[in-house]
């Protein structure tokens, strides 16, 4: 089932609220709408093999969870899952009458201590995601094998193409052969050194090129230097200039500007939602309430405006991280929530609203 079939299937949905900022009483002008939702799978979908645990829409900005998946989750106690079930009546949509059945008392635990604060982990590892893709931009030209050889010159070592350039070679002119016992590298020869009209393939195959290339010598022919392919470096910056380019197509501009306009250089939001889940975190041990309502709204905002420095709200997350854990255990929540609740409470309701399809 797709997103535009559940829409006109509405009688599936079982709940379906404006989630985000919005709910997080966070939200500031050109602030995106989020909506979140329960849904329950058609009963021939059931019991067939084409099982679904989430529908959402093309931009992934509405998600609606299958009964099933959403009460799995919610004995994980999945962040998102549990601020779902305690949404601020004002943003609930719709509300089937068979969700008082799930009661987020029955299902809160000490577990909220690493589910939200392992979320405010990864916020804080986007951050500093930003942080290094600001401060260390990867150049617009993309990097080739030949970038990452050196040549053994003069006691000590020097890029190959500044040697190539001194020497007045072309990589194209050269060739390579192994030196056994030596990962990566190799003996280095060059055209001039040929009286018999034969040929180098050259260092690299062309500009795309992942690896260096061998080519045929001649037993006797003296090599004109050792190289060195830092196939390992190559490696790990193809991988790097990967995943900077895919964040700057995907980035979102307006966000990535706000961040350079505040000058420090990481992702304001994240760190405005790391500080979020840990006050909700905190909040779960002290009151055992899922308080998606943020009043401390003034505070985060100065965080998501970038009014503190980076450093200073990591020694903020640490202090607040050990005074939760403190809090977690001191707290009356169970170890765990109890999985046989939830289960009763899917079959109930399975059994409850199919039975009721019928009658329809």
């Amino acid at each position: 089932m797709t997103y535009d079939q559940l829409k006109q299937q509405k009688e599936l949905i079982l709940l379906d609220c404006i989630s985000g900022s919005t709910a997080y009483n966070l939200n500031i002008a050109g602030s995106d709408v989020d909506k979140k939702g329960i849904f329950i799978m058609r009963q021939e979908q059931l019991y067939g093999f084409e099982r679904q645990d989430q529908i959402a829409n093309a931009t992934n900005d509405e998600v609606y969870f299958e009964i099933g998946r959403f009460l799995e989750l919610l004995i994980k106690n999945n962040p998102n899952i549990l601020e779902l079930l305690s949404m601020p009546q004002e943003h609930v949509l719709f509300r089937h009458p068979l969700i008082d059945l799930i009661k987020p008392e029955d299902f809160l635990s000490k577990l909220c201590l690493d589910t939200f604060a392992g979320y405010a982990q990864t916020q804080i590892k986007k951050a500093r995601g930003l942080n290094k893709k600001i401060n260390k931009p990867l150049d617009s030209e993309r990097k080739s094998v030949l970038d990452f050889c050196f040549v053994v010159y003069r006691n000590g070592s020097v890029p190959l193409k500044e040697w190539l350039n001194e020497m007045g070679y072309s990589q194209q002119e050269c060739g390579l052969t192994d030196l056994p016992h030596f990962r990566d590298v190799y003996l280095l020869y060059h055209k001039s050194q040929l009286t018999n009209g034969n040929w180098f393939r050259g260092i690299v195959s062309g500009a795309d090129a992942d690896n260096v290339q061998l080519s045929p010598v001649d037993k006797g022919l003296e090599p004109l230097a050792v190289m060195n392919f830092n196939k390992d470096g190559y490696s790990v910056y193809c991988k790097e200039y990967h995943e900077y380019k895919q964040w700057e197509e995907k980035r979102n501009q307006l966000r990535y500007q706000s961040t350079l306009s505040h000058g420090k250089s990481y992702d304001a939001k994240n760190m405005m939602h790391t500080f979020r889940l840990l006050s909700m975190a905190e909040e779960i041990a002290v009151y055992h309430q899922v308080r998606v309502h943020r009043d401390d709204r003034e505070f985060l905002l100065k965080i998501r405006n970038g009014d503190f420095e980076f450093d200073t709200l990591m020694q903020m997350v640490e202090e607040k991280m050990q005074h939760i854990k403190l809090l977690y255990l001191q707290s009356s929540l169970p170890a765990l929530p109890i999985p046989n609740i939830a289960e009763d409470i899917l079959v109930e309701i399975r059994q409850t609203f199919y039975q009721g399809s019928l009658k329809n």
